[in-house]
């Protein structure tokens, strides 16, 4: 089926994604982030560390994403910045290694669709919202394997979590974007 065939047969808030434990593509996905410099220009980043899985139940309800994202992968393209900012200083990755995510809700239908979930950094846990978009499914033409793209962007606070360092710098708002591509359980659909 192409992902056209599926969208006509799509129940509304369904996904056209077979059931089961779809694996993260970790070479055609990233976890990236802006702030704001001196609230006059963006800093971009990215984390290389990221291990995320999707599980597709029976229903909408038992859609759940999880994610574990190495803090210490840090990777701003400027070393000297990268080392300060994972130091004791302001991210303190010695302390707070992991940042982790775990959805508790899924909503939506066609390409528009929103997650709601739990985002811990060290030992704090706030609730955040992420607007997804569902890019598609596809038979990757290497394997024939079958993959799902989405693309999710949203926005928290760093005081949220504690790391209200580097004031007058950095902006408080740490804007994600999340480019996400995974593969379906093995011996489904095609």
């Amino acid at each position: 089926m192409t992902q056209n065939d599926t969208a006509d047969t799509l129940a509304p808030g369904s996904l056209p994604l077979a059931p089961g434990d779809w694996t993260l593509d970790p070479l055609h996905s990233a976890v990236n982030f802006t702030i704001r410099h001196l609230g006059i220009a963006k800093v971009r980043g990215r984390f290389a560390d990221v291990q995320a899985g999707l599980h597709i139940g029976a229903t909408l309800d038992d859609v759940r994403v999880s994610a574990v994202i190495a803090l210490a992968s840090l990777d701003t393209g400027n070393a000297d910045r990268d080392a300060h900012t994972r130091s004791a200083d302001l991210l303190d990755v010695e302390k707070r290694p992991t940042m982790t995510f775990r959805s508790t809700r899924v909503s939506g239908e066609d390409e528009d669709w929103t997650m709601e979930g739990d985002l811990t950094i060290g030992d704090v846990t706030r609730p955040v919202v992420l607007d997804v978009e569902f890019g598609g499914v596809v038979d990757s033409p290497a394997d024939q394997s079958r993959h799902a793209g989405f693309e999710a962007t949203g926005e928290i606070r760093r005081s949220d979590y504690g790391l209200d360092f580097g004031g007058g710098f950095l902006s408080d708002v740490v804007k994600i974007q999340l480019d996400m591509q995974f593969v379906e359980p093995q011996g489904q659909g095609g």
